[in-house]
């Protein structure tokens, strides 16, 4: 199976972070794993990417709901973002929000390949490697 170089957690939960590298790391999902704990911290992260000549994480799991910056203004903020490789990233909302207004909201960006409930298991790590052509 083919194996990623860089995925990105954006998430402000300490254990949903270490149990989704723990399971990243189990299925060898990737080369590389960044995280940020909010919208902000991440698009500053992005953008220093950029600037130092770096390609976005290939797989991107944002939470929504986080202090400082939450998932949907990440969201509006990074599809702002002038880069070389976005139409090759692909970005999963992670929540444990069931609210019908998130998933309908989660619909409006292009940018978002699907929609997953917390926690992420290797299993559904497993299917998104098989996705990516």
């Amino acid at each position: 199976m083919k194996k990623i170089n860089s995925a990105c957690i954006i998430d402000d939960d300490d254990i949903f972070i270490y149990g989704t590298r723990r399971f990243m790391e189990e299925v060898s999902f990737c080369e590389d794993i960044i995280v940020f704990k909010n919208g902000k911290e991440a698009i500053d992260g992005m953008e220093n990417y950029l600037a130092e000549g770096k390609n976005l994480p290939e797989i991107i799991f944002l939470d929504i709901n986080m202090p400082i910056m939450n998932g949907w203004d990440f969201l509006e903020e990074f599809t702002k973002i002038p880069n070389l490789n976005k139409d090759k990233v692909q970005l999963y909302i992670v929540s444990s929000s069931v609210d019908p207004f998130d998933l309908q909201r989660a619909k409006q960006f292009e940018l978002v390949y699907k929609y997953i409930l917390k926690p992420i298991l290797p299993k559904q790590l497993n299917e998104i490697l098989e996705a990516i052509d």
